[in-house]
């Protein structure tokens, strides 16, 4: 799974999708019929034992608070070297559109896998619900199933 950058609240937290908003891990775990537990590390586990790993397409860059619109001057994280120590990867998820185009921006997609486009979590990406976001999101559990 991956995001753009982490924003100002996951940054300050130093969790992943930290901001209260941010519908990441009730859909994560919604897909599974689940409710987050208020642990992160707990929720980090349970995703883990889950075959899912979230990592953000750039390393650094400079932006404007938490807009992923305004990301200049970004540097990737290292996800070809990812991918390569780790050929059991079957699938790259997009968190937004702003992170599938930075990763097309940076990397070369590969035959082999499937890449899911899947709407933000992001609470400045309002336009669809929970529920529309969940149904979207659903393809995910589906990959991970097969």
């Amino acid at each position: 799974m991956l995001g753009t950058l982490p924003g100002e609240e996951s940054l300050r937290r130093r969790e992943y999708y930290a901001h209260p908003r941010n519908l990441f891990w009730p859909i994560v775990f919604a897909l599974f019929g689940e409710t987050p537990s208020p642990d992160y590390a707990d929720r980090v586990r349970w995703i883990g034992a889950r075959r899912i790993a979230v990592w953000d397409v750039c390393a650094s860059a400079r932006r404007v608070a938490s807009a992923d619109t305004s990301i200049a001057a970004e540097v990737p994280n290292m996800i070809d070297a990812l991918i390569d120590t780790h050929p059991g990867i079957r699938a790259v998820a997009f968190n937004g559109s702003g992170a599938r185009r930075l990763y097309d921006r940076h990397f070369a997609r590969r035959p082999e896998l499937r890449y899911l486009a899947l709407p933000s979590t992001s609470p400045a990406h309002a336009r669809l619900g929970f529920a529309e976001k969940l149904a979207q999101w659903r393809v995910l559990s589906e990959v991970l199933e097969n």
